[in-house]
C-alpha cells in the first residue's frame, strides 16, 4: 500500500503558508500501515493539478489532494477532478442544506451563490461530510486506486482525516503493518555515530531500515519495518535492538520521547528531578531563556534568566569580580564561570547556563577574535566552562552557541 499527497495553493510555494497538512496526512497514513512515497506541493492551476494527478494515480493505491476546494476562483481543484475523470458538478441536497444550517448558525445571514457552489460535486465522487466547513470531502474510485480531496483548512482536514478519510481505507483496503522504534542519543554528530554503527548497520535484515534524525545536540536512531505478520516484524526489530543497546550505551537518553526536541527533554528532566535552570547572557542577548521558556510548562523548572551583556552590568548586578575580569578578560571561562556560579545563587537554581564571548562583526573591548566564545555551566556538583570558535557569521555563532550550551547541559543532566 503506497500513497502519494498533493496540496494545492500557490500561498504554499511563495512561503506565505507553511505546509502542515502533508505532515499531518502522512502520519496518519503511515499509523494504519500506507507508506507515502511522494509528496508534492502544487499551485492553484488546472494544468499543473491534472499533470500531477495522473503521475501520483499510475504509482499510488491512494492519492489525497489538500486546498484549491474554496467557494472563490482561484479554486479549480474539483472543477480539475471533472476533467481528469471525465465527469460533470451536480448539486448534493445534503451538502447544501449542511451548508444553510451552518451559515444559520454562525453568520445568520443568507448564503451566497458562491458558497451554493460548495454543494455542487463531482457525480462519480462519494462525498464526506465536513462538520466544520461548506467544502465537503470526495472520493473518487478507480480501478486500483483512489483519489480523495480534501480541504486545504488544517482543523478541517484532520478532522476529515480522523472522521472519515482513516475509517474508509481500513474498511476498504488490507494493509500491512507498519513499525517504527526510534532511539535518542546525544553528544556524537550524525557522521561519527555512522561510523560507530556502521557494521551493525550493514548487518541489517533486507526488510528493515536505519534512519538518522539528527536534532538540535541529538540525534534519533528510527528503526522501521513492514509485514503482514506484526508479531513477528516487532520480534525482527527487538532483536537487532538488542545488538544496538552496547553500541549506543554510553550516549543512549533513556526514558526521554523520541520526538521531543532537545529543550522539551531538559524541561521533562529537570521538572522530573524537581530542579530548576536560569541563565546568566551576554553576547546570546537572551536567547538561551527565550529558547527554553517557548516551550509550555517551562515554569515548572525555569527561575529566571539575566542579559549582562555590560561589563558594569556583570560586575554590579550579576556580582563577576572585576579582578577576574582585569586577569582574563570578560571573553573566558573564569568569567563564564562566575557568571554560572553567581546566576545560580541570585535565582537560587539548581542548574545555570551562561555565556561570554565575541559574535562579531568587529572585536570587543576584550580582544578576542571574533566567534569566540564561552558556555558556562553550573551544576549541584560545581561549575565548568567550555571554549569554542563557532566562526564569523554573528547570527550563526549566536544560534551555535546555544545550541552547544542545551547540548552541555543535557550531558550533565543524564550522567549515571
Amino acid at each position: 500500500m503506497t500513497a502519494e499527497i498533493i496540496t494545492i495553493g500557490n500561498e504554499l510555494l511563495i512561503g506565505q503558508v507553511v505546509d502542515t497538512n502533508s505532515a499531518d496526512i502522512a502520519g496518519e497514513l503511515d499509523r494504519i500501515g500506507i507508506s507515502v512515497d511522494q509528496i508534492a506541493s502544487i499551485k492553484d492551476d488546472r494544468t499543473q493539478i491534472l499533470k500531477t494527478l495522473k503521475g501520483a494515480a499510475a504509482r499510488a493505491n491512494v492519492v489525497i489532494i489538500s486546498g484549491g476546494l474554496g467557494p472563490t476562483k482561484d479554486d479549480v481543484t474539483k472543477y480539475s477532478l471533472c476533467e481528469f475523470f471525465d465527469d460533470i458538478l451536480v448539486k448534493d441536497e445534503a451538502v447544501l442544506k449542511h451548508i444553510e444550517e451552518l451559515f444559520k448558525k454562525l453568520n445568520d445571514r443568507p448564503v451566497s451563490d458562491l458558497n451554493r457552489e460548495q454543494a455542487m460535486v463531482p457525480s462519480k465522487a462519494t462525498v464526506l461530510h465536513n462538520k466544520y466547513g461548506t467544502a465537503p470531502g470526495l472520493w473518487i474510485k478507480m480501478e486500483k486506486t483512489v483519489v480523495i480531496a480534501i480541504p486545504g483548512v488544517p482543523f478541517e482536514m484532520k478532522i476529515l482525516m480522523e472522521k472519515e478519510i482513516i475509517p474508509k481505507l481500513k474498511e476498504e483496503f488490507r494493509r500491512p503493518f507498519i513499525y517504527h522504534k526510534t532511539l535518542r542519543t546525544y553528544g556524537l554528530g550524525e557522521s561519527a555515530l555512522a561510523e560507530r554503527l556502521e557494521e551493525w548497520e550493514n548487518n541489517l535484515p533486507e526488510d528493515l531500515q536505519l534512519a538518522y534524525l539528527p536534532d538540535l545536540g541529538s540525534v534519533r536512531l528510527r528503526i522501521s519495518g513492514k509485514g503482514e505478520d506484526e508479531d513477528a516484524l516487532k520480534e525482527a526489530i527487538e532483536k537487532q535492538l538488542d545488538l544496538l543497546y552496547p553500541l549506543i550505551d554510553d550516549i543512549l537518553l533513556e526514558n526521554i520521547n523520541e520526538d521531543d526536541n532537545i529543550t522539551v527533554t531538559l524541561n521533562k528532566l529537570l521538572t522530573s528531578k524537581e530542579q530548576f535552570l536560569c541563565s546568566a547572557e551576554s553576547f546570546s542577548g537572551g536567547e538561551v531563556a527565550a529558547q527554553f521558556t517557548i516551550n509550555p510548562g517551562a515554569s515548572t523548572c525555569f527561575k529566571g534568566g539575566m542579559v549582562a551583556y555590560a561589563t558594569q552590568v556583570k560586575e554590579e548586578i550579576l556580582k563577576v569580580s572585576p579582578g577576574t575580569i582585569e586577569k582574563y578578560s570578560v571573553v573566558s571561562g573564569e568569567v563564564a564561570e562566575e557568571m554560572a556560579k553567581n546566576a545560580m545563587k541570585l535565582f537560587q537554581a539548581d542548574y545555570a547556563i551562561s555565556t561570554t564571548g565575541n559574535a562579531g562583526p568587529k572585536k570587543g573591548e576584550s580582544g578576542a577574535e571574533v566567534g569566540t566564545v564561552f558556555i558556562g555551566i553550573g551544576t549541584p556538583r560545581g561549575v565548568f566552562s567550555k571554549k569554542y570558535k563557532f566562526g564569523s557569521s554573528r547570527e550563526d555563532v549566536v544560534k551555535k552557541a546555544v545550541n552547544k550550551a542545551f547540548e552541555l547541559l543535557l550531558r550533565e543532566l543524564v550522567k549515571k
